[in-house]
């Protein structure tokens, strides 16, 4: 079989347009990748911003709730107590003491008398 300046041209030209075609998939396929690592990352971040926002909600909650007590005479007393530790005029402190735990004096037996000679 007798090939011709014609069909190596076009084995030519088809190798070359499957070598172009592959090239042009492989890099489509490299930007995909990249792309679906960015999004997970996005996902990730904005899960993350989710949480630390109920965190933020949380705690405003909780400040607005302290601003509310203080804005009564009781709750400004009271932080003042707890704060400095101070009392009112009249009040005494009260200090618990735990009970003293006993230890039990017991006198060794001849046995572990005789165990601590050999010792």
């Amino acid at each position: 079989m007798l090939y011709t300046s014609g069909m190596r041209t076009n084995q030519w030209k088809r190798g070359f347009l499957v070598g172009t075609l592959l090239l042009v998939i492989f890099w489509l396929g490299s930007l995909i990748w990249g792309l679906a690592g960015k999004a997970q990352i996005a996902v990730s971040q904005a899960t993350e911003v989710k949480q630390q926002y109920q965190a933020l909600e949380t705690r405003r909650a909780a400040l607005e709730a302290n601003l509310a007590s203080l804005r009564t005479a009781r709750g400004q007393d009271a932080a003042v107590r707890t704060a400095f530790g101070v009392a009112r005029p009249g009040e005494e402190v009260i200090v618990v003491v735990p009970p003293a735990t006993a230890t039990p004096t017991t006198t060794p037996s001849w046995w572990q008398k005789l165990l601590r000679w050999f010792k």
